[in-house]
């Protein structure tokens, strides 16, 4: 990746505003190292005590604490999903930068990691996907499809949370990801990894889907195989004209969308910037950029879903969908117009 694509930090898969710094844990264990040895490698006794501060820490702007959410993040050792070739965090203001060492210490911290510089890919930053599985919610024995998984990270994350008998099935686009989210999730039973297009994915019903790329609508199984009072938790954005290697961000919202008989209770979580979707997910929405320059998207309270509704109560009106403001839903026709 040139220079000039480093400095964006911004248009990489997750949120801009991530809240980086060391952590208070991160801080105790390097000055236990400096007493005894820079080259001491941690025990995992010391890794533990690193990981818990870190979930403390990402999960502490909630609002409320969420016990499970925090013990889930302490529970997966994130470096496992980081690959061999050297480790790069995202800083705004400078880009990607070099680690000193591929050392498990530097990863716990509420920064984005390359998974791949070139194409934009990263392991996210931790706080914005904390507020996100917050709002999805999984509960112990729910089945989850986790769309856009990558290596596995929060993969595993969403696996502690469902518990033994919950399922989640890992879906990703990348041939090269899908293997490597294979095989650190191997000893997962509970863990199934497709390689296959997100936007054909869940096959089955399920409580739980949650999309790790933007799009500018929602692919048809999402809604459709959601189990009532599901809920599916997205990033909504414009795609950005591709890069030279095809590849495309989009800044824009996560939207919490709960399956319901009539329109969709929906609400905006937070602005984010993510990796824009590749195959049939990345279907185009083109009265999206407009609904965006005015403005309002924070107003949204329901999704309607092939139901007519009143334009002039909606922020967007799509092809079959739309993003509401309230009231109550009849049937969209398939271009999204009145029947």
């Amino acid at each position: 990746m040139g220079s000039d694509q480093r400095s964006k930090a911004c248009q990489h898969k997750t949120c801009c505003g991530v809240r980086s710094g060391h952590l208070p844990a991160v801080a105790l264990v390097s000055e236990r190292r400096r007493r005894n040895g820079a080259g001491l490698i941690l025990s995992t006794t010391d890794l533990e005590i690193v990981r818990r501060g870190y979930a403390r820490q990402v999960t502490a702007l909630l609002g409320a604490r969420n016990e499970r959410l925090e013990a889930a993040f302490a529970a997966v050792p994130r470096e496992r999903f980081l690959g061999s070739d050297p480790w790069y965090i995202v800083k705004r203001a400078q880009g990607f930068v070099r680690l000193p060492a591929n050392d498990p210490v530097y990863v716990y911290q509420d920064v984005l990691i390359a998974l791949d510089e070139e194409r934009g890919i990263n392991n996210g930053s931790p706080s914005l996907h904390a507020s996100m599985l917050d709002a999805l919610a999984p509960k112990l024995g729910d089945t989850v499809a986790h769309i856009g998984a990558g290596t596995g990270y929060y993969s595993a994350i969403l696996a502690e949370l469902v518990g033994a008998t919950g399922r989640v099935v890992a879906v990703e686009f990348d041939h090269n990801l899908a293997q490597q989210a294979h095989s650190h999730l191997a000893d997962r039973p509970n863990v199934e990894v497709i390689t296959g297009d997100g936007g054909d994915w869940p096959r089955e019903d399920v409580e739980g889907v949650y999309v790790n790329f933007a799009v500018e609508r929602p692919a048809e199984p999402w809604i459709d195989r959601l189990k009532m009072g599901g809920r599916l938790v997205f990033p909504l954005g414009v795609a950005s004209p591709a890069k030279p290697n095809g590849a495309r961000f989009a800044q824009g919202v996560a939207l919490r969308v709960e399956k319901a008989s009539g329109l969709h209770p929906a609400s905006i979580i937070s602005p984010v910037s993510f990796i824009f979707a590749e195959g049939a997910a990345g279907t185009p929405d083109p009265g999206l950029v407009q609904a965006f320059k005015d403005g309002g998207v924070e107003l949204v309270r329901s999704l309607a879903w092939h139901q007519e509704v009143d334009p002039a109560r909606c922020w967007h009106v799509g092809a079959g969908w739309a993003l509401c403001y309230g009231g109550v839903a009849q049937g969209l026709g398939p271009e999204g117009s009145a029947r």
